[in-house]
């Protein structure tokens, strides 16, 4: 298996990328296993948050090169990109939550499932990097992703030079929320998703697909959109019961729904 699952009780489970041996890269299998296992978790009413990281010495190196260079005909080519830019919308457009744990290097489309994540934070020498253009594959799907968690200026220069970008300056330009020494960093991603897993499964999924949806809307559309979802929002059980567990000082029961 290239791809385990792990529960970390409190609904938060933990999906590791286990091929150290390619640096985690992302072989045709892996993200057949990767895009499975996440539609899997997004239907599982027990799964609040996901925790996604790399076994070994790193998060990802991207696609597999020896993978791509065996393919001989543009269809195999198509295909597997394809694939990888699916895996990538799941994350996006599922229910739960995403945290990327990043240590090592995230390049290329390792880069991308980063930026594909709700919310990612890394170790203190974690480096980042869309390199395509060293070996003559410029990261265009890869900056897909990316470019929306980046201004252009910054993410050209990282697709232009393929020169990588330590975590500092990735929190610093908004690839990832934060960093922390080795040591500290499941500690401090754990807390964090804990304190996502304590609210409301139906809310934090309105919430999402309300989130992503208007970013793409022009202004007055995404008001009008945002204030359906949160008509829909008002009328579930869960808003009901927080508004009262508010007013009566009280910790709410959720019924995620």
């Amino acid at each position: 298996m290239n791809v385990l699952i792990k529960n970390l009780n409190h609904g938060i489970k933990n999906v590791i990328i286990n091929d150290p041996k390619t640096y985690n890269s992302l072989s045709y299998k892996t993200l057949i296993e990767l895009l499975r296992v996440f539609k899997k978790l997004d239907k599982d009413n027990q799964t609040k948050v996901i925790v996604l990281e790399g076994a070994g010495n790193g998060f990802s190196a991207g696609h597999n090169l020896n993978e791509v260079r065996g393919h001989k005909n543009r269809s195999k080519h198509q295909r597997l990109f394809n694939l990888c830019s699916k895996l990538m919308l799941q994350i996006v457009e599922g229910n739960k939550p995403v945290i990327a744990k990043v240590h090592g290097a995230a390049y290329a489309a390792g880069c991308q499932l980063v930026a594909s994540c709700d919310l990612a934070y890394s170790s203190n020498s974690a480096v980042f990097a869309t390199p395509g253009v060293n070996i003559g594959l410029f990261c265009s799907t890869p900056m897909v992703a990316v470019s929306r968690k980046i201004n252009r200026k910054h993410m050209m220069k990282m697709l232009l030079t393929g020169e990588p970008i330590k975590a500092n300056f990735a929190k610093e330009i908004g690839l990832i929320n934060d960093h922390f020494p080795s040591k500290q960093l499941n500690k401090e991603v754990y807390k964090l998703a804990k304190v996502i897993a304590s609210k409301s499964n139906y809310t934090i999924k309105i919430g999402k697909i309300a989130f992503y949806k208007q970013l793409e809307m022009p202004l007055k559309k995404a008001y009008k959109f945002t204030s359906k979802m949160m008509t829909l929002n008002m009328m579930a059980q869960d808003a009901k019961e927080g508004i009262s567990a508010f007013l009566e000082k009280r910790k709410p029961k959720w019924k995620n729904k």
